[in-house]
């Protein structure tokens, strides 16, 4: 059992992680501007925290033994959650990645793709901002998963697959996975690390 902080736990992939960890019986620390609105249950303490006040932040995540970041990219810089966490004494620092910057097999990023959505790009470039600064993280023992092209709602099946650093498309040309499978994936990390300093995805 582990003492998990969650930020951006009420969010559409938040919410699955909190469920996973639930599952699993870890202890959780689920943390949000309007956490409270999660109301009482067994396992969860919620927090209602601006994730932009940095010393908040700093005390929300204390005496945790990971922090997962559900938190949109674009809204604040990397450095926004890694200094807190850092500063709180905790170890390991999950993300939910994206997956702009995963390769196509060609080696371009998703991102640089022609026809790449124009309303996806600041959150899309932002997280592949994030990505490059954890590279560059020299304390903190970091992982980033990036979900497959469609991160989507869905049922939790159990079966997918994991890649490194390239898009996983199935065979039948589609690249997706559901919050709850990602959910899977990440929780398996935090039990049985495997990714230290290091992005992986996951998919179908």
């Amino acid at each position: 059992m582990s003492n998990i902080a969650i930020l951006g736990a009420t969010g559409r992939a938040g919410s699955q992680l909190l469920e996973e960890a639930l599952r699993r019986g870890h202890r959780v620390t689920a943390i949000a501007r309007h956490a409270s609105r999660l109301g009482e249950r067994a396992g969860v303490v919620s927090k209602d925290v601006d994730i932009n006040d940095a010393h908040a932040l700093q005390h929300a995540v204390a005496g945790h033994d990971v922090v997962l970041s559900a938190a949109h990219f674009s809204t604040l810089p990397a450095g926004a959650i890694i200094e807190p966490v850092k500063g709180a004494g905790v170890k390991r620092l999950l993300f939910v990645g994206g997956a702009a910057s995963l390769l196509l097999p060609d080696g371009t990023r998703v991102l640089d793709s022609p026809g790449f959505p124009d309303a996806y790009k600041a959150e899309a470039s932002a997280g592949a901002v994030y990505l490059e600064t954890l590279r560059a993280e020299k304390e903190l023992d970091w992982t980033f998963l990036s979900p497959s092209a469609e991160f989507v709602e869905g049922e939790r099946t159990g079966i997918f697959r994991l890649g490194k650093d390239h898009l996983l498309v199935s065979t039948e040309g589609k690249s997706w996975i559901t919050f709850a499978d990602f959910a899977i994936a990440m929780l398996d990390e935090v039990e049985q690390p495997r990714h230290s300093r290091q992005r992986f995805t996951v998919g179908y």
